[in-house]
């Protein structure tokens, strides 16, 4: 198994210290603060550990305090409702005494209902495009003195870019990204493992862009961003481990924060879920040292 994948699966296991009390490892992604991704998907991971025989369909979360990645976050589970068919949790995540994110989250017992769906855009297959390394590169050859879009770093997922900027162009009102994602290797059938490696995954791409407009400014040493909220909601099942498209788009931008939406398919062309996030994007007066 691929060393990365399997540390984040390690991330993913949390220790259970109480009834409802939880604690997770925290990681670098080389930012000095704990990827969001991480926080959700432990965060989801500790919910469901209080509920039985019933998938997640919706979250939403805030992000209160950066992380700090080296120290463990402790999940609290707050046990809201269990109803005939839906139960709800509540999950607040503590690091050095402070709420650093909270989440709330809902389970519904399966049943048959009605079935439909947008189509899926079209895009090459994953297959012949090339990774996200190779994509970057090659946005850095076009324009050597633009920014690139997004960061390189080691990761679990084999990330497939199928629409990206051109860095020769304006940014368009409404920033896009289309990518293919999977994890690098092959998982057991755990549906509730999925659905954590699908919160984690959520978080990948989404704030980019929203904050296109700013990352592709050559005066991006003065962004700040970090992400303020998040929701999803799963449709239908999925797996992290095969290939899933994931479109995001930026209708709008105003007030220091930027809002994105993203929608998660398999490669059938089912929609399997569906993103939201709002993400602070500011730019730092060269005389402003605070945040």
């Amino acid at each position: 198994m691929d060393p990365l994948l399997a540390d984040l699966l390690q991330v993913l296991k949390l220790e259970r210290l109480e009834v409802d009390l939880f604690r997770g490892e925290s990681r670098d992604p080389g930012v000095r603060r704990v990827f969001g991704g991480q926080v959700l998907g432990q965060a989801l991971a500790a919910a469901y550990a209080t509920v039985e025989d019933r998938p997640v369909h919706s979250l939403h979360a805030y992000f209160l305090r950066a992380g700090d990645p080296d120290h463990p976050i402790v999940y609290e589970v707050d046990r809201s409702r269990d109803g005939k068919s839906f139960s709800s949790r509540r999950v607040v995540a503590i690091q050095h005494g402070e709420q650093i994110f909270h989440m709330s989250a809902s389970f519904q017992a399966e049943e048959p209902a009605l079935d439909r769906q947008g189509e899926m855009p079209q895009v090459p297959d994953p297959e012949s495009l090339p990774d996200l390394v190779t994509a970057m590169a090659e946005l850095k050859r076009k324009a050597p003195d633009r920014p690139r879009p997004f960061r390189d770093h080691p990761h679990p997922f084999d990330f497939r870019p199928a629409e990206l900027p051109d860095p020769l162009a304006e940014i368009p009102r409404e920033p896009r990204v289309k990518i293919w994602v999977r994890l690098k290797g092959r998982l057991p059938d755990d549906p509730v493992l999925h659905h954590c490696l699908l919160a984690y995954t959520s978080d990948y791409f989404l704030l980019g862009p929203a904050s296109m407009d700013a990352r592709m400014s050559k005066e991006r040493e003065r962004l700040q961003m970090a992400s303020i909220d998040h929701a999803m909601w799963f449709h239908r099942p999925a797996r992290a481990d095969e290939w899933l498209l994931y479109v995001n788009d930026s209708p709008t931008a105003s007030g220091a924060r930027g809002f994105a939406r993203g929608s998660l398919f398999s490669r059938d062309g089912r929609l399997v879920a569906s993103t939201a996030q709002e993400g602070l994007v500011r730019r730092v007066p060269r005389t402003d040292q605070g945040s």
